[in-house]
């Protein structure tokens, strides 16, 4: 999957002064006012051009180091060639506002959106719900009472099984003063085509990039893809496995039943991790995966036998 084009999808219709983008937000320029940002991004995945925030000193330097153009931040600090700073004492509220502001909500006054892109050959049942701005390829069939968010993408020759939740607001939340103050998602959901996504299973929208599926990957039921996740091409994930926002998946990889994957990790190409294994840290691809944490089968499996051998010789010298 050519991941490139997902890099940023909070395109800005044109490119905007940094001094623009300030006043939107109440924010003090440091630096030069009139570098032209062209897009919102987070740090994980941001790009020449971008405007992301950072409110913790811890990650100043990370941040300054990244790609971005432009960074709100909460303190005046030595601006390098190049970027420009947008100061403001909550760089969350600065960035919150400019997200509502690029992308408002706009409510659905029938199931079916006239803002929506729909191709004529789609089969949509009963009780399906599409909201502003969200495009349908080409003989993808969308089964009753599915929800699709605004701003996904579905894909050519997609199946979208009963009940699920697509492009659903991402669980991202800012702590302050002991309030969780809810981030405002402005990704999207992007399905490849020839994906099937099995019933009651939920894709949520990425914060400010793209969650992601590669063609031809399939979900079982009841099946969670965290915000900005990237699932690669051909993956089966089975039910009841959960994957954290931001995870990246590569190529053929096979997740069994009742997986939890947690945040920002990444897995390698054709890697398959069995079922009720518990994901914690990176894993290279071409090996099979088991337990919690989840490590290397064999080594998981030869852990197991010496621990059954190990309480057998320990009741036998109690007996």
């Amino acid at each position: 999957m050519n991941l490139e084009r997902y890099l940023c999808y909070v395109r800005f219709d044109q490119p905007f002064t940094a001094q623009y983008l300030a006043d939107l937000c109440d924010a003090e320029i440091i630096g030069d006012k009139s570098i032209l940002l062209s897009g919102m991004n987070e740090i994980h995945k941001v790009h020449s051009g971008d405007l992301m925030f950072v409110d913790n000193e811890k990650y100043f330097q990370k941040s300054i180091d990244s790609a971005a153009t432009g960074i709100i931040i909460n303190k005046k600090i030595e601006v390098p060639e190049g970027k420009v700073f947008l100061y403001h004492s909550s760089p969350f509220d600065a960035y919150n506002a400019l997200a509502w502001h690029f992308r408002p909500f706009i409510h659905n006054t029938s199931p079916i959106s006239d803002l929506a892109i729909i191709d004529p050959s789609c089969t949509l049942e009963p009780g399906v719900v599409i909201a502003p701005f969200a495009r349908i390829g080409a003989g993808t069939y969308i089964q009753a009472n599915t929800y699709i968010g605004a701003y996904a993408y579905i894909g050519e020759n997609v199946i979208i099984q009963p009940n699920c939740t697509i492009s659903s607001d991402a669980f991202y939340y800012n702590k302050q003063k002991g309030i969780y103050h809810k981030w405002r998602s402005i990704g999207r959901v992007l399905i490849e085509d020839y994906c099937e996504i099995g019933a009651n299973s939920t894709i949520v929208r990425g914060v400010s990039g793209d969650t992601i599926l590669g063609i031809g990957t399939k979900l079982d039921c009841h099946v969670h893809i965290g915000h900005g996740a990237v699932v690669g091409k051909h993956c089966l994930i089975a039910a009841h496995s959960s994957l954290g926002g931001k995870t990246i998946l590569g190529d053929h990889v096979t997740v069994y039943g009742h997986v939890g994957i947690a945040q920002n990790l990444k897995i390698g190409d054709r890697a398959v991790i069995l079922a009720k294994a518990g994901v914690d840290k990176d894993l290279p691809g071409d090996t099979t995966y088991f337990g919690i944490p989840a490590r290397p089968a064999r080594e998981a499996f030869k852990q197991l036998a010496t621990l059954k051998m190990l309480t057998i010789d320990l009741s036998k010298k109690r007996e």
